[in-house]
């Protein structure tokens, strides 16, 4: 079995003495790990820095197999951000959270797209919050837990969309919360229209996405934690 493709490095392990386990997301493969023979020594490992875009030919001798890349770099990203703590953050969580997420070996073209794109406007420093936010409601998405944010679930409303029901996912106007309101999670008029986000709407925002990955993905995980890298983004936010 071989196939060659271009992905982004989500994270790195040794694997025995030289060796290392990658695992990179892939525009044609999915999430997919692999070993790199070499790939703690001296020349590959300035190479095998997460966030990395890399070329990539896997070999193994059956489908299911971990199997073996071989990697050119094509692109490094990690040492762009080293300076800006919310930019380290903002990548940290986005690596973090597509290993924690996305199944292995399921392609999801849409979301490697997205990513690349997320991970690019991260490194160009400025704008990418907003983006951050889509992603997350774009990965709720993919994994099938999408919010359904197109109207009101008890009016039927298009507009005047305020809250989210924490039950079901579906957005609620102010009119229609009634005694209900306290109970429902505010939903960023950024979400549902062209308006500018602030960074309240972003905290509101991920406070949103956060408790849908909370309380649908990690279910679906055998109730494994998200990954502390989406806390660590979460308060640096709230610092300021």
């Amino acid at each position: 079995m071989e196939w060659r493709d271009e992905g982004v490095l989500l994270s790195v392990r040794p694997h025995g003495e030289s060796a290392a386990i990658i695992d990179v997301l892939t525009a044609a493969h999915g999430r997919h790990p692999g070993v790199v023979r070499g790939g703690a020594g001296r020349r590959l490992a300035p190479v095998l820095q997460p966030g990395a875009q890399l070329d990539l030919v896997w070999k193994a001798r059956l489908e299911a197999h971990l199997g073996a890349y071989t990697v050119e770099p094509l692109r490094a990203r990690a040492a762009a951000v080293l300076a800006d703590p919310l930019g380290l953050a903002g990548m940290g969580a986005v690596l973090a959270l597509a290993g924690y997420a996305l199944p292995e070996r399921d392609p999801a073209p849409d979301t490697y797209r997205r990513t690349v794109d997320l991970l690019d406007a991260i490194v160009a420093g400025e704008g990418w919050l907003p983006l951050y936010l889509g992603w997350e409601m774009a990965l709720l998405d993919t994994l099938g837990f999408g919010l359904d944010l197109s109207a009101c679930a008890v009016t039927g409303a298009t507009e005047g969309l305020t809250h989210v029901s924490p039950r079901t996912g579906r957005a609620v106007s102010l009119a229609g919360a009634g005694n209900w309101l306290e109970r429902l999670l505010p939903l960023p008029r950024c979400l549902t229209s062209d308006a500018p986000a602030s960074l309240d709407d972003i905290r509101d925002g991920l406070r949103l996405t956060g408790h849908f990955l909370q309380a649908r993905v990690v279910p679906a995980h055998n109730d494994r934690p998200l990954p502390a890298a989406r806390q660590r983004l979460i308060d640096r936010l709230v610092r300021g």
